[in-house]
């Protein structure tokens, strides 16, 4: 498995300098971090490290190979649990991301439900919750099987943070294969699963993982938050047990994984050598 850094390292700056800092560091792999559908204003101007899907992608694969990294997967983290609404990122963007990804190589497209922000979608049932995001992925996973793309629920929202949930929107959908997990290191443990189980129920299921470790402040939140986005602290110095997961995983077919962590390079480059040391490289 190898191991890749999330494409934010420097606040308020383009996808080039993002990867440049990447290469410094030594980083040979990264996700396609932040995607968004037509023009951004601050992406156009530099401000941030976003990619348009209606960019060209091949475009965008040679910014990358300009600093010899390889993309590893197209993030679409949606609003799944929301209204559907243009102004909310969703189904139409989740199909982008996949012909996107398809067209340079790409094999995972990593989304998730996110926490409810409207009053709406906070009063939705577990049954109904459920329902609401399979319906939002039917297309999508079909059109991600015709592509020969996998689509990725990553522990993010009150449904993703939890293996039952998971099982349930797969099992709804049919249990297809092109429907797999971007297990989250962070984000499991924070809403409440076991990061180490849920390795090894999704063993044959996690394509990609996002690492990252919490500390003890934390601990009140856990179980009543829904993903944290970063780590501020290395691989091994907080609560969660990364060498249980990288145990569980050893072996499975997982090609790549990123480090979700910002802060000094020291962190990052420690975090790879813990994960090395666990026997992941």
């Amino acid at each position: 498995m190898k191991v890749g850094v999330f494409l934010l390292i420097e606040p308020f700056a383009s996808v080039e300098v993002q990867l440049r800092r990447a290469k410094e560091m030594g980083f040979a792999y990264a996700d396609i971090t932040d995607t968004n559908a037509g023009g951004s204003m601050l992406g156009t101007a530099g401000f941030s490290p976003t990619v348009s899907l209606d960019e060209n992608p091949f475009e965008v694969r040679r910014l990358f190979e300009k600093y010899g990294i390889t993309p590893c997967t197209v993030c679409a983290h949606a609003g799944l649990l929301e209204p559907s609404n243009p102004g909310t990122y969703g189904t139409a963007e989740i199909m982008k991301a996949i012909q996107f990804a398809a067209a340079i190589g790409i094999r995972d497209v990593v989304t998730t439900d996110t926490d409810p922000q409207s009053e709406w979608a906070k009063s939705l049932s577990y049954a109904e919750s459920i329902f609401i995001i399979a319906e939002k992925l039917c297309v999508p996973v079909k059109m991600a099987a015709d592509y020969g793309v996998n689509i990725l629920l990553e522990p993010h929202g009150p449904i993703t943070d939890s293996i039952q949930g998971i099982l349930d929107v797969m099992d709804r959908l049919g249990n297809p294969e092109s429907l797999g997990v971007n297990l989250d290191t962070g984000n499991s443990w924070l809403g409440g699963a076991d990061p180490v189980e849920m390795a090894r129920v999704f063993r044959d299921k996690i394509h990609h993982v996002h690492w990252k470790d919490l500390g003890e402040e934390w601990l009140p939140k856990r179980g009543h938050e829904y993903g944290c986005g970063f780590s501020t602290i290395a691989l091994g110095d907080g609560l969660i047990d990364i060498k249980g997961v990288c145990d569980a995983l050893k072996g499975a077919d997982i090609p790549y994984s990123t480090l979700e962590i910002v802060g000094s390079p020291d962190i990052l480059i420690k975090s790879r050598a813990y994960l090395e040391s666990c026997g992941i490289s």
